[in-house]
């Protein structure tokens, strides 16, 4: 008899665990959308500007030159008085830089408030220490960091460990053709774009592990509505 009860109480657990999990299956299936939004959207920072030193764009903007646009707006708003254009080498003989420069003055920003900067960076950090280097020799303080919506995190995380100590950073969004935050498993592009940010941003957090925030700022806290000081440790 109490083999018997001891079965018929496994079935019930059974049942009851197959229950719980088509009911949790069928909640994440309807609410997945909001979830995949919420998801896209945790990869965007884009903070206030505020009068600055220098816009900085980083390198790889996209075919529409959406970053160079953003930093343009920034600039004839009177955000900084000058713009670097961070851009990778493709030869020798020129490189990203000089179609940044193209660009910005396609969209209206004189030559002589653009400052090119080329590198041989293959990522993110690498292409944070040029820029950091080029920052310091012109005793920047202020810098509005200006890169595609997707990217701003990572490119946030990376910079504050890496610009020189007490640089006061703000991430500006650029938004991307590419990435749409509320619909990005839609496309591949956005798919890629999703994948690719979270595998970066977990190589980041492993490869400067040791490394810890080096700039102030304040920084606008979208949840609680309200502004907080982060200053550096």
């Amino acid at each position: 008899m109490k083999r018997r009860n001891g079965q018929r109480g496994g079935i019930f657990s059974k049942l009851l665990f197959l229950i719980f999990v088509v009911v949790l299956v069928a909640i994440l299936y309807v609410a997945r959308h909001p979830i995949l939004r919420f998801a896209g959207d945790f990869w965007i920072v884009d903070e206030t500007p505020q009068v600055s030193d220098v816009i900085v764009i980083l390198s790889d903007d996209n075919y529409g030159a959406d970053r160079a646009a953003r930093a343009a707006q920034l600039f004839k708003s009177g955000m900084a008085p000058r713009i670097l254009a961070s851009g990778r080498l493709l030869r020798p003989y020129a490189g990203i830089a000089e179609l940044m420069e193209h660009d910005l003055k396609a969209l209206g920003v004189p030559g002589n408030a653009i400052v090119p900067v080329t590198h041989r960076a293959t990522n993110t950090r690498e292409e944070a220490i040029a820029d950091a280097q080029a920052i310091a020799a012109h005793g920047w303080k202020k810098v509005l960091l200006v890169t595609s919506n997707y990217h701003t995190r990572r490119a946030d995380y990376i910079f504050e460990r890496t610009l020189p100590a007490g640089t006061e950073l703000r991430v500006i969004s650029a938004p991307d053709s590419e990435y749409d935050p509320n619909n990005w498993w839609h496309t591949r592009n956005g798919l890629k774009r999703f994948l690719y940010e979270s595998a970066g941003y977990v190589v980041a957090m492993w490869e400067m592990r040791h490394s810890e925030v080096q700039t102030s700022w304040m920084r606008f806290d979208r949840q609680k509505g309200s502004q907080r000081a982060e200053l550096a440790a």
